[in-house]
């Protein structure tokens, strides 16, 4: 159906400024932040209320045209890539907080809310929410319920969905559905399918509205930063943390070339001589913290950290944190792209694939360097290439596939909390077999029997696995190229 059609339909329903479909309109959503993958959406709609998005999706549904929901756009592997004879729906105008309960210790809020203005409206109450994605004071609630977002803090206080007690929402029909318990309940009856419809990429349903649990903020947290003169110390000494029973806040870990690209931008104070760094926070009490940080300066000592530093104003701590959340900004000063991964591994098996990531660097002629939530064995290697070379995104496309496929290899999975969208749907092929991919698909279509809702991701189809089986590349990966300096 041309596009012109499906904007007049959708205009008979809705206010005039909700439409967009004129092509320098639409152009700012072809894409979320993996730009590799970019489609023109033949019309944008941006409501403002629950009954507006049912309108949309009764509508959609009425024409058979496809339906992509779009949050803030931050999104890494291209869940909110448009569909060319599609409706893209984006969430930003509704983004207000509905309510603050604080003796139920939750929140109610629309999904285009920033992840970081929960938290900031929680605060009069001594409250906060856990989840802390390094996009946070932009990525929306809602694109964190679709990814199933993590963050720094996801070792001890879990992902989106240890969080989020209850989604509303529409099917694609237009019937309303609630899941999980809105009023801040820890369970409700029946099936668990709040757990399904985090990180089901907006494949099942339409978010119009999310309750998430509040946590008192602790009164005091303390940061380590520790160097170690090799990659595979670092990784011994996060093994051993968990293993000695601490569970700290936030336990994460940056190679030599994560701490060069980030110190000339955000003057942290790291350690550049340093094989790779630890940051390890821990929060509580303050009996509570200190025990804990003991206890944590004695595990890495023991597993030949060169040095500690503690950072010793609330200030040093931020700019440390600050450091590590700002890594992909840093890249893109060095790079004119760059590529992210998420893979989730074993903890033992860190030092073995980040070497096994290096040797691919000097294969695939693309500088790498790696940030990453170490606690929790989810890697995040930035593969930094110029997409105006010739064949340099392919060669960083096979890069991070065979990255994954490693992951795969040692026990891990394709992602940890990126999301799979378009970028990881070959990795699919390998990770799951045929009749767990066809569950997978059941599900789809008991929610969405037409396909209507964000096709083409997550769930891949037979011709697309066919298609990366021609492309494995473990094993098989392009020969030697020279590193190219950016």
């Amino acid at each position: 159906m041309p596009g012109s059609d499906i904007a007049a339909a959708l205009a008979a329903t809705l206010p005039p400024d909700c439409v967009l479909a004129r092509p320098e309109e639409r152009r700012p959503y072809e894409c979320d932040a993996l730009t590799a993958f970019r489609e023109l959406p033949a019309v944008v709609v941006l409501p403002r209320t629950e009954e507006e998005v049912q309108r949309v999706l009764i509508t959609c549904s009425r024409l058979g045209v496809p339906l992509v929901a779009r949050g803030s756009g931050t999104g890494l592997s291209g869940g909110a890539t448009p569909h060319p004879q599609g409706v893209l729906l984006s969430c930003a105008r509704m983004n207000r907080v509905l309510a603050i309960d604080p003796r139920s210790r939750c929140a109610r809020l629309q999904p285009g809310v920033p992840n970081l203005k929960i938290s900031e409206a929680a605060a009069p109450h001594g409250l906060y929410y856990a989840p802390d994605p390094s996009s946070q004071v932009a990525c929306s609630i809602g694109g964190n319920v679709a990814e199933n977002s993590g963050g720094v803090h996801c070792l001890k206080y879990g992902l989106t969905v240890h969080n989020v007690l209850g989604v509303d929402g529409f099917t694609v029909a237009g019937e309303r559905i609630e899941l999980g318990g809105g009023g801040g309940t820890l369970d409700s009856p029946g099936l668990d399918l709040l757990a399904l419809a985090i990180g089901s990429e907006g494949l099942l349903m339409i978010v119009t509205a999310v309750t998430v649990k509040l946590i008192p903020r602790p009164p005091c947290a303390q940061l380590v930063v520790a160097s170690f003169p090799t990659l595979h110390s670092a990784a011994d000494a996060v093994a051993a943390v968990i293993a000695a029973g601490i569970i700290p806040a936030a336990l994460e870990m940056m190679d030599r070339k994560a701490t060069a690209a980030v110190e000339p931008f955000v003057h942290a104070g790291y350690d550049l001589e340093a094989a790779a760094i630890l940051l390890v926070e821990s929060d509580g009490t303050r009996a509570e913290v200190d025990e804990q940080i003991g206890e944590i300066e004695r595990v890495l000592r023991n597993c030949g950290a060169s040095s500690l530093r503690i950072a010793a104003t609330e200030a040093e701590r931020l700019r440390l944190w600050s450091g590590r959340k700002n890594a992909f900004p840093a890249a893109g000063r060095l790079s004119p792209d760059y590529y992210c991964m998420d893979g989730t591994i074993p903890r033992k098996h860190v030092g073995r694939v980040l070497e096994a990531i290096g040797e691919m660097e000097s294969r695939y002629g693309l500088p790498c360097f790696n940030v990453f939530h170490a606690g929790d064995g989810n890697l995040h290697p930035v593969i930094m290439f110029d997409s105006n070379a010739p064949g340099a995104w392919e060669r960083a496309d096979r890069f991070g596939a065979e990255i994954l496929e490693l992951c795969i290899e040692v026990g891990g999975t394709i992602t940890g909390e990126h999301g799979v969208g378009v970028e990881k749907i070959g990795g699919m092929c390998v990770q799951f077999s045929p009749a767990e991919r066809a569950a997978f698909a059941a599900v789809k279509e008991a929610f969405d029997p037409a396909g209507l809702l964000n096709p083409g991701k997550l769930i891949p189809t037979l011709a697309r696995c066919a298609e990366y089986g021609k492309m494995h590349v473990r094993g098989g990966a392009l020969p030697h190229a020279e590193l190219p300096r950016f």
